[in-house]
């Protein structure tokens, strides 16, 4: 399979890393806290988190309690970030694609991932291998770009607008048509692969796993009253998509 690695791409890497670092950002505000609420007691825990990216997770997790921490990634940019900024005595950080995960020889409790795998291309094969990694019983807790975000391919705008450019509802365009979508995203041709929900479903029954839990995303329940307005700037898509979906699934 081919290994992405968009993310040591100077441009794209200063964009991303400049976008995480606001106060309020979409994984901090929508994304973290839900895949948070699903993950099991890591206490005493051996942890993968695969695409581990600047190791914001990795630390989280380090701080949850967990035994070890491995988090792997493509990119050296991404890795040496984790490694200055969020490292601990129990968290490893490798150069590695997950791709590649058949060489890890350990066996782990939980394993999660955060945005990472709208980049593999063969998601099928993936969840053998990440089932091949957990310990019976461990459980895999992630998140993805949701397939109704990933079915846009930029032919046509995103959104249906009124005269005054507010958002009346999402287009779904080509939904049902699978595989790579090049879209324009601080860089050209920047690349994931869409998939439909069933798909996802259907390939994780397939690996063996149990699927225990699914969420989409939403803006918060508890947004502060003086803060509803500006998140609703940010975040007022989400209404009309929801941008990320997540699974929690067991061997």
């Amino acid at each position: 399979m081919a290994q992405q690695n968009i993310y040591d791409n100077d441009e794209f890497f200063n964009s991303f890393k400049g976008i995480r670092e606001q106060d309020i950002n979409y994984n901090d505000m929508i994304e973290t806290p839900i895949l948070h609420k699903m993950l099991p007691d890591l206490t005493g825990k051996n942890v993968l988190d695969i695409g581990c990216g600047m190791g914001q997770h990795a630390k989280q997790y380090s701080d949850m309690g967990a035994k070890s921490v491995l988090g792997i990634d493509i990119s050296e940019k991404m890795l040496a970030f984790a490694k200055e900024h969020n490292s601990a005595p129990n968290i490893t950080y490798c150069r590695m694609a997950f791709e590649d995960l058949e060489k890890l020889s350990d066996k782990f409790d939980v394993i999660t991932s955060s945005l990472a795998f709208d980049y593999v291309k063969d998601f099928g094969e993936l969840m053998k291998k990440i089932h091949n990694l957990l310990v019976p019983g461990g459980k895999l807790v992630f998140s993805m770009s949701h397939p109704i975000s990933t079915a846009y391919d930029g032919v046509y705008d995103r959104y249906t607008r009124n005269e005054n450019g507010e958002k009346l509802y999402a287009n779904l365009h080509n939904y049902s048509i699978e595989g790579i979508r090049k879209v324009k995203w601080v860089v050209d041709d920047y690349e994931l692969y869409h998939r439909k929900v069933s798909t996802l479903i259907n390939e994780m029954i397939s690996a063996g796993f149990v699927i225990e839990e699914c969420q989409e995303a939403k803006l918060p329940d508890d947004i502060p009253e003086e803060m509803y307005q500006k998140y609703l700037d940010m975040f007022g898509g989400i209404i009309h998509h929801p941008d990320f979906i997540f699974f929690r699934v067991s061997c």
